[in-house]
């Protein structure tokens, strides 16, 4: 009897449970059915999840597990890719301690945004009456953009361990401090008014977050130091 070369759907639930422990059969299906996977089927219907689909499913679960995108960008980018190998085409080259770049022109509901993270919305109204999130818009039209899906992705995380929306207040407070503060440094260039200044107080300030976050990375390490030792 010739090896059979697929795995069903419950194999394919074992195979990726340990990497990605929400995974269930119905958010397979649910993949399928937003036409971002697409098994064989059997004469009888069962599914069949040769090795590239189970290479796929693997990059779209990373891709919102690691750099908190919704599936409609996620779609639009393989769609954007199908000259290119599917798995390699996309991923980017952020590494895991990267924070995600926002998907741009992104704009979604309350309902969109509760369902594209699974974050409750009594809990996105609270995030924003402390700022933590902000609607955007104009003419009662409002919505949330790619950065507060990123950030909303990555304070869901934080909920796991039972921080609470008046908790991250003083993450928006660090955040404004140091973003005024890096304005004034590169305001001198910006005063240029060429594009080549421009761009090099772009670069700068992009400069200037990364080695802030090391920095951050490393006083937050120390100071934990006793905890951490022989972790």
């Amino acid at each position: 009897m010739a090896a059979r070369n697929y795995m069903s759907i419950g194999e394919i639930l074992v195979t990726l449970k340990t990497e990605f422990p929400d995974i269930t059969i119905s958010k397979i299906r649910f993949l399928e059915g937003e036409g971002l996977i697409g098994p064989e089927r059997t004469a009888s219907g069962y599914r069949k999840f040769h090795q590239e689909d189970v290479d796929l499913l693997r990059m779209i679960l990373r891709l919102q597990r690691d750099e908190y995108l919704p599936l409609k960008v996620i779609k639009e980018r393989m769609e954007k890719s199908d000259d290119q190998p599917p798995v390699k085409s996309f991923m980017g080259d952020s590494g895991p301690d990267e924070v995600a770049v926002p998907a741009t022109g992104l704009q979604m509901s309350a309902d969109e945004l509760s369902t594209a993270t699974g974050v409750d919305r009594n809990r996105i109204r609270e995030l924003e009456s402390f700022g933590i999130l902000c609607t955007h818009g104009v003419n009662g039209e409002t919505y949330y953009d790619g950065d507060d899906f990123v950030v909303l992705s990555i304070v869901k995380d934080l909920f796991k361990f039972g921080v609470e929306p008046r908790h991250l207040s003083m993450y928006k407070h660090f955040a404004e401090r140091e973003a005024t503060f890096f304005e004034s440094i590169v305001l001198p260039t910006l005063r240029q008014k060429n594009p080549e200044a421009r761009r090099t107080a772009a670069q700068n300030l992009t400069d200037l977050a990364a080695l802030s976050r090391k920095l951050k990375q490393a006083l937050l390490r120390s100071n934990l130091r006793q905890y951490l030792q022989g972790a």
